[in-house]
């Protein structure tokens, strides 16, 4: 029964955070440095988690899943799976073989998926309507997260973030920078790209119609590099010649990277003051030390390939963009390339009160995206607020009734477990949750009804109405990854633990 204990607890710790009511965790770190983050995302409370309770992990690991696969209903899922095994521990206490209450679990989760499928909306031919719908399901996912306040603003913001992608759900492409100071309400969408730099001395501030040469390679051999080498010289002069040699080779490779054609020369490493004249001489904007993310997204933006080699310039393809400039967020100077070759790319700049703001700002935004950009190619879309699990419940309850026999508890408990995602919301938001969850049930008998909770009036509202959607790509990972979790931990008798692996002697 310990593997109940520990999935149950794990539910009870992340299921304040569930709906636009929830509330937040902080998590501190037990390292040097006891770092401290402000968060209501579930898969980011539960990675953080120290545990050996085996049967929580295979939780955690469903939140993760979902983290990755969807980008949202990280907390659903856990609480879903958490209330299966707490219905599965009261029919196993009523002397029910775990093996029945899950192909009854099967049944009535295929027997969800079903209703669910014949509830949802598709609005892919209407593009008006479609982009209403991924302005709703924005909102819908920011309004539990911190950025529910300014939800209009970043809803837009990660809708036309998404829209540009056209269709692809690499979020390579929008990249994300924070910057202290201001308010949230003042982070803004760059169409283009941003790096993270400033540019260096005697160097063109501005450039036009730039092709950009995107490396990765040691631009600092003005001296000599080999581990241990010694050089030993009878005389200044001797020296003298070396350094002499180590310029020439350097200025042949600098006059290499200038045959490429280019005028803007972007380096992973760092650039030394004597190639810097160089550039600077030749009117070319050599950026330097570029960080790892930021060089690998700009080669993909500008549509150029990171070098490494310049000997054959033809083989080396190079990235294009209309204008490069110097722009300033805040304090700090950044570089600016607009007019980029790959269209879809932009830069969303977070600007918010303190670096722990910034943090969670990015989190639900980054949430919001991945949402949007799997409903771009999933276009079903649900109601949300409790509509979808009290439509599920339903056809579950009904399912319940025709079905002979001791899975009919099972398939009961099923329904029970999806009632308990509103009554969770309803909890949090601090309102009657036993009224209003049968209120929703008297609702739901009647044809055709999108009852579901409004949490901001505290009664049973038309989810239609007030625009409450949700993927239905979401709802789905969510129904299916936890009944497999709550599955997999019922099939469990005994957890035993084992003997580590022995080293074998090397001898």
């Amino acid at each position: 029964m310990a593997s109940f204990v520990g999935a149950i607890a794990i539910t009870d710790l992340v299921k304040t955070t569930l709906g636009p009511k929830g509330m937040d965790k902080i998590l501190q770190s037990t390292g040097r440095g006891h770092e401290v983050t402000v968060t209501n995302d579930g898969a980011t409370i539960l990675k953080s988690l120290h545990i050996d309770n085996p049967a929580a992990k295979v939780l955690i690991d469903i939140s993760k899943v979902q983290d990755d696969e969807v980008g949202d209903g990280t907390t659903s899922v856990v609480v879903l799976a958490g209330e299966l095994l707490r219905e599965a521990e009261k029919l196993v206490a009523a002397k029910i073989h775990p093996m029945t209450i899950i192909s009854g679990y099967r049944m009535a989760a295929e027997c969800a998926r079903n209703a669910l499928l014949q509830r949802v909306m598709d609005n892919k031919g209407n593009a008006e309507k479609f982009k209403s719908d991924l302005m709703k399901i924005a909102r819908t996912t920011l309004s539990s997260k911190i950025l529910s306040q300014d939800k209009e603003h970043f809803a837009q913001l990660a809708v036309d973030a998404v829209m540009r992608l056209k269709g692809s759900t690499n979020l390579e492409a929008i990249q994300i920078i924070k910057k202290p100071g201001g308010s949230l309400k003042d982070s803004f969408l760059d169409e283009g790209f941003i790096l993270d730099k400033k540019i260096g001395l005697g160097q063109p501030k501005r450039i036009e119609n730039a092709k950009i040469l995107v490396a990765n390679t040691a631009m600092d051999t003005d001296k000599v590099k080999i581990y241990g080498a010694r050089v030993r010289v009878d005389s200044m002069s001797k020296v003298a010649e070396i350094e002499g040699a180590e310029k020439e080779k350097m200025r042949e490779k600098v006059k290499k990277i200038i045959a490429h054609g280019i005028n803007c020369f972007v380096n992973r490493q760092l650039i030394y003051n004597f190639p810097e004249e160089l550039f600077a001489d030749a009117g070319i904007l050599a950026i330097e030390h570029a960080d790892f993310d930021g060089i690998e997204r700009l080669a993909l933006v500008t549509g150029g390939e990171i070098a490494s080699t310049f000997d054959n310039p033809e083989s080396v393809k190079l990235g294009h963009c209309k204008l490069i400039e110097e722009i300033m967020i805040g304090e700090d100077k950044l570089i600016h390339f607009s007019g980029v070759e790959m269209g879809q790319a932009c830069t969303v700049v977070l600007r918010g009160a303190s670096h722990h703001v910034l943090d969670e700002a990015e989190r639900s935004l980054h949430d919001a995206l991945c949402v949007l950009s799997q409903t771009v190619n999933d276009t079903r879309v649900l109601l949300g607020g409790g509509w979808p699990e009290m439509v599920m419940a339903k056809e579950v309850d009904e399912l319940a009734r025709k079905t002979p026999g001791k899975k009919s508890h099972a398939i009961e408990a099923f329904s029970r477990a999806l009632v308990a995602i509103p009554t969770i919301i309803a909890d949090n938001a601090g309102l009657d949750s036993a009224d209003l969850v049968a209120q929703l049930r008297a609702e739901h008998h009647k044809e055709g009804c999108n009852a579901g909770i409004d949490v901001i009036s505290g009664s049973v509202g038309d989810m239609a109405e007030l625009g409450i959607s949700e993927s239905f790509k979401v709802k789905q990972a969510v129904l299916l990854s936890a009944t497999e979790a709550a599955e997999m931990i019922l099939r469990v008798d005994e957890i035993i633990t084992c003997a580590p692996r022995k080293r074998e002697d090397r001898m």
